[in-house]
């Protein structure tokens, strides 16, 4: 298993010390130990980062965060938004880390390419469909879209799957909300629960 730094909310060693992953890095942290220990090799991302690691404290970079932990590992991810200029933008990242073996964009509604993926998903990261903390409105439309993706992709999860949901922790309940009440309620667990919440099917303490 992989050590990582201590000393500041750093990746290290998957990234350089001087990356600050804020409020994100723990959970983020968490979640590659388990992509580690679960050996797994299919991870699926709504809601691309398109500016690399410029970001990394405000938007997380996730994109490139599991791209590289992917191409370290014979992995593969597949990163989907509804954004054609912000997967471009993406794109050129993706490209300048040379992570373009291992990752695949798509530019679509996440729901529609989550109702046609094929394949059975070891890691689901949920981050699409902006949040807005003081519109209900916008905060409903986002928890339901939310909670339809997980359900366009639900068949294709299996025991050893994780998701991890972004933006957890805000005014209203987060992105999260209803998919997390319906998941629970289906036996997913949740593992650690910060300002992002991963949930797991079958806890592996580490």
């Amino acid at each position: 298993m992989r050590m990582f730094f201590k000393g500041n909310r750093s990746l290290h060693p998957l990234l350089p010390q001087n990356y600050n992953f804020g409020k994100r890095r723990d959970t983020f942290r968490k979640t590659l130990a388990l992509l580690t220990e679960r050996k797994a090799t299919t991870l699926l991302e709504t809601g691309t980062a398109r500016a690399g690691l410029k970001n990394c404290k405000s938007d997380g970079a996730s994109t490139i965060v599991f791209g590289k932990w992917a191409r370290e590992n014979d992995a593969y991810l597949y990163s989907v938004d509804i954004d054609s200029i912000a997967l471009k933008q993406a794109e050129i990242e993706i490209k300048n880390y040379n992570l373009s073996g291992h990752v695949h964009l798509k530019a679509s509604d996440s729901i529609a390419f989550l109702k046609l993926f094929d394949q059975k998903v070891d890691f689901l990261y949920l981050d699409s469909f902006d949040y807005d903390k003081k519109d209900r409105s916008i905060q409903r439309k986002s928890q339901e879209h939310h909670l339809a993706e997980f359900k366009a992709i639900e068949s294709r999860l299996h025991q050893g799957s994780i998701v991890l949901i972004d933006d957890h922790k805000l005014p209203g309940g987060g992105k999260g909300k209803l998919a997390i009440e319906y998941m629970t309620q289906k036996g997913w667990e949740i593992v650690m629960e910060e300002y992002q919440v991963l949930l797991s099917q079958k806890i592996i303490r580490l």
